[in-house]
């Protein structure tokens, strides 16, 4: 079953807009938005979201503070994390593998096959736990 309701965090308007009209579009899913890592983190305690798309490069609080954060917390720390980034060397991949997420998937990403790929980490994760 796919999640209903998605937490997106990226400091950038125009990826949420992006992204958000893709998930909910195509995918059917709710989605919450917040601008950077520190927001997220509250509207993630707030809200307990299905999973979390989350931007790895962020001015303040970046991705994997926010993932460290995320997962102290008791009420977040079971929450599916995707991270979303531009960098596409295996080498981070690797690195943000070893932050505990359910997977990473690089900017920019298609519209049309984000909702796929999102279920398609996730039905990953739901299997291996």
């Amino acid at each position: 079953m796919s999640p209903k309701h998605i937490l997106l965090v990226d400091d950038e308007d125009d990826i949420r807009e992006v992204a958000a009209l893709s998930l909910e579009a195509v995918g059917g899913w709710r989605v919450s938005s917040a601008c950077d890592g520190a927001s997220g983190v509250v509207m993630a305690r707030a809200e307990r979201p299905d999973a979390i798309l989350l931007d790895v490069m962020m001015p303040g609080l970046d991705g994997p503070a926010t993932v460290a954060r995320l997962r102290e917390d008791p009420l977040t720390r079971d929450i599916p994390v995707i991270l979303l980034t531009a960098k596409a060397q295996t080498s981070d991949h690797r690195r943000f593998a070893a932050l505990g997420v359910a997977g990473t998937l690089t900017k920019p990403f298609d519209p049309m096959t984000l909702t796929d790929q999102i279920a398609a980490i996730l039905d990953r994760e739901r299997q291996s736990t």
